[in-house]
């Protein structure tokens, strides 16, 4: 994806799929998921009522504000060293901008960095924190000083590959029927790239793999290995190995075909936690939880918090409990929370 829109004289993506695989034959979904979520994101914000999905940040300011906390209070605890704040894929730059204003009420004002390659979010994340300074990957984030790297919802939208069991393993591709696409069994694979456990699954059973998130994961972990910080994921998910298909379309806040119209809606998949975290590990980084989404926000206070704004808005009480209760009841379960630090820094908060 560049940072200038879509060229109106090309053709649409559907018809340029179509044709890669009228060339070249069926490609993997990770292709297709990840050709179509680079135009969507890259065509629109779509975020809010009006949008396709709304996220944490923009249910509530009490989402940005704990994280801008544990933000804070790890870096304290650290020692306060010279600190980069990271978001991966921001939004519209709400959570950034409630995080700082919590971070900075406890001293903590570090540089903001956005990894975002949308020039359509990039304008509306310059409007909220117009100091940041954006990145269209983690390679390019500062190569001196400790990294505190958010994630919410980043993960889910990576392209994930799909391995379905047949006779044998095979790896789900996306063929193509004018601009139809559906999904059909590749070749084989290896029987080694199949975890032990689930190697003897029934006919049918799908795996998801992430290689992009690990890949990410890793690149990151090297960096906070060497430089000291670390990486705030929160997203929906699981624990890992598991079987079972994941992937899914959003669009005007209901489900959709996810090989209908590529580029119009947003594909994502659960995050295999267990995988991400070890992906962490493996290059030197402590790994805390995952938790669910509602037991990290009760223990950072957001019930206290959600108290104070009723009382200074008496007016919105009832809205702001509404939120608190989506945010905790309704995302807590599902939504879980991962932690990984350089193994120099102190345990991260609402892990214990």
């Amino acid at each position: 994806m560049t940072d200038t829109l879509p060229d109106p004289a090309e053709p649409a993506l559907p018809e340029r799929l179509a044709r890669a695989i009228a060339l070249a034959g069926p490609i993997s979904l990770a292709q297709f998921m990840g050709a179509a979520n680079a135009h969507y994101y890259a065509t629109r914000d779509p975020l809010g009522a009006a949008g396709d999905f709304v996220t944490a940040p923009e249910i509530s300011q009490m989402f940005g504000e704990l994280v801008g906390l544990w933000c804070a209070d790890l870096w304290d605890r650290a020692g306060r060293p010279d600190c980069h704040w990271v978001e991966l894929g921001p939004g519209r730059g709400t959570l950034a901008a409630d995080a700082r204003r919590a971070m900075a009420r406890a001293g903590f004002a570090p540089a903001v960095h956005f990894v975002e390659t949308s020039p359509v979010l990039r304008a509306a994340q310059a409007e909220r924190v117009a100091e940041a300074s954006f990145h269209d990957s983690v390679e390019t984030l500062p190569g001196e000083g400790a990294l505190i790297v958010v994630a919410n919802e980043f993960f889910d939208a990576l392209p994930i590959r799909q391995l379905i069991k047949r006779d044998q393993w095979h790896e789900r591709l996306i063929a193509c029927q004018d601009t139809l696409f559906l999904p059909i069994a590749g070749k084989p694979v290896p029987e080694t790239v199949i975890p032990e456990s689930l190697r003897d699954a029934p006919v049918g059973a799908i795996l998801e793999v992430a290689p992009a998130a690990i890949g990410v994961m890793r690149t990151l972990g090297r960096r906070i290995a060497a430089q000291g910080g670390a990486l705030l994921a929160i997203d929906y998910g699981y624990e890992g190995p598991a079987l079972g298909e994941t992937l899914q379309a959003v669009k005007r806040h209901g489900f959709a075909n996810p090989y209908d119209a590529p580029g119009e809606h947003d594909l994502t998949a659960h995050v295999d936690f267990t995988t991400l975290a070890a992906a962490g590990q493996t290059v030197g980084l402590a790994a805390w939880g995952p938790v669910e989404q509602a037991e990290w926000l009760v223990k950072l206070g957001i019930d206290s918090r959600a108290a104070t704004l009723a009382r200074h808005a008496p007016d919105r009480a009832e809205a702001i409990a509404a939120d608190r209760m989506r945010l905790v009841n309704g995302m807590g379960a599902l939504f879980k929370v991962l932690a990984l630090t350089a193994r120099d820094w102190p345990e991260p908060a609402a892990f214990g």
